[in-house]
């Protein structure tokens, strides 16, 4: 009788020296032949906050006005109307990329 994917022995995790390096692995290799995700339970992180960066964008005055406008009738501040408006586009661009991909795959 075969051994089922559960049974499988799963490979020891490497050591890292730094998160980039760890990165770098998990973009190439397939987690599951190191990790039995059959076991895995799924947690919460409630107090997690992002890293932010500061930065300086150069935008048009009435650029600025407009977006101010929008965020006061939204209730919100101007530069968390920008984020989100940032968000929303990125996540756009993202899936128009795995489309993208797909259609790519399927004509090979």
């Amino acid at each position: 009788m075969k051994p089922t994917m559960s049974k499988k022995a799963l490979k020891p995790l490497p050591a890292f020296n730094s998160e980039g390096e760890e990165r770098d692995f998990w973009g190439h290799e397939d987690s599951t032949e190191y990790v039995s995700w059959a076991k895995a339970k799924r947690v919460a992180f409630p107090n997690l906050k992002p890293s932010v960066r500061t930065i300086s964008v150069r935008l048009p005055v009435m650029m600025i006005t407009r977006l101010k406008l929008l965020a006061n009738q939204r209730d919100i501040p101007y530069q968390s109307l920008l984020k989100m408006f940032l968000a929303e586009r990125l996540e756009r661009e993202n899936r128009r990329r795995q489309r993208a991909q797909r259609e790519e795959r399927k004509t090979r």
